[in-house]
């Protein structure tokens, strides 16, 4: 009976054995999805993209104000100066302040008819 019992135990173990080690032997510790980045690689991408996001401002920014001091070149000293007025008055206008109180006294009133 004593060696009967010790055959059976040991045949146990062999298919127990043999059977998990070729599961094993298929599966790769665990990680059977695509492996996901690491924190420290996504966040490096993020960043470059956000200096690449603000370069691109920056140079954007900058070609619009060499646009703007093109146009502002080609106009006379005149022009130049009635430029500013407008753009003086339209501020004003937006911020919703009133004229100079001397300049609403003694403004040419409309004439009547």
């Amino acid at each position: 009976m004593n060696k009967g019992f010790f055959r059976i135990i040991v045949s146990l173990f062999v298919v127990v054995f043999t059977g998990f080690s070729g599961i094993r032997a298929q599966s790769d510790g665990g990680n059977a999805g695509p492996k996901k980045p690491s924190i420290a690689s996504e966040r490096k991408k993020r960043k470059a993209a956000r200096k690449e996001a603000k370069e691109q401002r920056r140079k954007e920014r900058a070609e619009r104000k060499a646009i703007r001091a093109y146009h502002k070149r080609l106009q006379t000293k005149t022009v130049r100066k009635r430029m500013k007025r407008n753009r003086n008055k339209a501020q004003r206008i937006n911020d919703n302040k009133r004229e100079f109180f001397l300049k609403r006294w003694f403004a040419r009133k409309p004439k009547r008819a």
